[in-house]
């Protein structure tokens, strides 16, 4: 495990060495680190991240990101994950999967209340429509490995929440 400074990510380019995959769920939340932060830690962090694992000799880079990222979207958060898609992309790893599951299930430690609500709605929701709204984050990392380990549909591989769930059962 490597401790990196992200305001310094170009010195930490031994430890992006020698990976054959990368995998990416960086983020953080508008309110937490305010628009300009949350655009530097989902975009620009994750693009430097995923340069310097290409450079250190990545093949493939797997990449959480969210559905509905769409670089034109009027929306900063989905706007900034479909830049970032695009951003990882243009780097030219062999393999690019990018995950686009939808609200997250998981236990935070910090409070979120509105998140919280939303989840406890979306954990009944999951009853009777259980990909359609949410994923628990266990999952979404299973989907991340098992993409790893299964041959890959392309150079690019974009997996909705539907495809997150079937993927993460295995």
């Amino acid at each position: 495990q490597a401790v990196v400074d992200f305001e310094r990510l170009g010195e930490h380019a031994e430890a992006f060495r020698g990976h054959d995959v990368g995998f990416c769920c960086l983020g953080t939340t508008r309110a937490k680190a305010g628009a300009d932060g949350f655009v530097r830690v989902d975009r620009d962090y994750v693009a430097q991240a995923a340069e310097l694992a290409r450079a250190g000799g990545c093949k493939h880079f797997v990449l959480q990101s969210s559905r509905g990222a769409n670089p034109r979207s009027r929306l900063l958060y989905l706007r900034v994950k479909g830049e970032v898609e695009d951003l990882v992309q243009a780097i030219g790893f062999d393999r690019c999967t990018i995950l686009r599951p939808a609200v997250l299930l998981c236990k935070r430690q910090e409070s979120r209340p509105v998140e919280w609500l939303a989840q406890q709605f979306l954990g009944v929701v999951s009853w009777v429509f259980p990909t359609a709204y949410s994923v628990p984050v266990e999952t979404v990392a299973r989907a991340m490995v098992a993409s790893v380990l299964q041959p890959g549909k392309g150079k690019v591989e974009v997996l909705e929440n539907g495809a997150i769930h079937e993927l993460g059962k295995a």
